[in-house]
């Protein structure tokens, strides 16, 4: 079965990594031989020598062959653009599963990758070789790759202490977490804080990536016209101990840099990790609008309409239970023959065809033009 470092073309990485192109930061990282660091493509760092370098998927992947984090381009803050986005429902699923914090010790699972598997009905060996294929790691290695890149990213951005920050990302111990910075820093978690960057009052504020382009006020809009809370630019919900493990209080404004600042206050730290991933599912920060666009433009109808507005995200539930990637789901089965070309895409060339005003009668018109030519 190929690897996922096999499946990158090591060459193209490096003349981007030599080009520093934005296009390709979280879509795979460097790792560096001689320093035993991995960074982002858009590291400001001298380039090392290309036999020094080699390319591989995942943050996880970098990690699990022993390289540790750049503390200057810091992978934690690269938008989530993995290339394998889209190519498997399984490892979508079950990423968004790790990232709430299916794979914790504290979870329902407690941490068991057997436990994770049965929930996406399929085999663990199954899981570990889709994983090793697509992450180029183990579900294990990508769980503990999260916790350590969502410990450094509270370290750098709020003013939690250690002990807080351990169980905000996941540890299950002060000590797991002491013994996992030492080991891949080679300093205590407390000697990475830069004492500038301190939260303000009213809870834990963390900064998201994602990619530009991105519709703001049409997302802002989509999410109003719902039901959810939208006033000023500020999405704000409430949280509660039933859906989300914890009661308190999440709100999101975007802000320059193509971030969507994040608060969150909350009574169990240890449920921060699953309300982070929510966020993300709403606000649609994983898309990758370049691949949508690519894929989409195979369409005669769909192709102008991507064009012109690239930068239009799906809005998501804050509860997602489904078996499917929301990205590839029809609502509309009337589309099903027309949107199998759409795939994995599905749902982003429905959303294009609803905005343009595009119904299913002038489908149906053209879909018959075209069979009487």
């Amino acid at each position: 079965m190929e690897n996922a470092r096999d499946s990158l073309d090591q060459e193209a990485c490096y003349r981007a990594v030599l080009t520093r192109d934005p296009r390709f930061d979280g879509r795979f990282f460097t790792c560096v031989k001689t320093t035993g660091i991995y960074c982002r493509p858009v590291c400001p760092a001298r380039t090392p020598r290309r036999e020094n370098m080699s390319f591989v998927a995942s943050a996880a992947a970098a990690e699990e062959a022993g390289f540790r984090a750049c503390l200057r381009c810091r992978p934690e803050t690269a938008p989530d653009m993995g290339a394998w986005r889209g190519t498997s429902n399984t490892v979508s699923r079950a990423l968004g599963l790790i990232d709430a914090g299916a794979l914790d010790s504290h979870s329902e699972s407690g941490g068991d990758v057997d436990a994770l598997a049965a929930r996406l009905g399929v085999g663990e060996r199954h899981l570990r070789r889709l994983f090793r294929q697509h992450l180029g790691a183990a579900p294990v290695s990508v769980a503990q790759t999260r916790r350590v890149l969502l410990a450094k990213a509270l370290i750098h951005q709020t003013d939690l202490g250690m002990a807080e920050v351990a169980l905000a990302s996941g540890f299950g111990s002060v000590r797991r977490f002491n013994e996992t910075f030492q080991r891949l820093y080679g300093r205590p978690p407390s000697a990475l804080r830069r004492r500038a960057e301190k939260a303000g009052d009213g809870g834990i504020r963390l900064s998201l990536p994602y990619r530009a382009p991105y519709e703001i006020e049409a997302m802002l809009a989509a999410l109003a016209a719902r039901g959810d809370v939208v006033e000023g630019g500020v999405w704000r919900r409430a949280l509660t101990a039933e859906a989300d493990g914890a009661t308190g209080e999440v709100s999101a404004r975007f802000e320059d840099g193509n971030r969507l600042a994040v608060t969150v206050a909350i009574a169990d730290l240890k449920a921060l990790p699953g309300v982070l991933a929510r966020v993300r599912r709403v606000f649609d920060l994983s898309a990758d609008p370049e691949a949508i666009q690519h894929d989409l433009a195979a369409d005669a109808l769909l192709a102008p309409l991507v064009r012109a507005r690239p930068g239009l995200r799906l809005p998501g539930g804050w509860l997602d239970a489904g078996a499917d990637m929301a990205s590839d789901r029809l609502e509309d089965a009337r589309l099903a023959g027309r949107a199998e070309q759409w795939r994995p895409w599905r749902a982003y060339g429905a959303l294009h065809l609803r905005e343009a005003g595009i119904d299913d009668a002038h489908l149906m018109e053209n879909g018959d033009e075209k069979d009487a030519a």
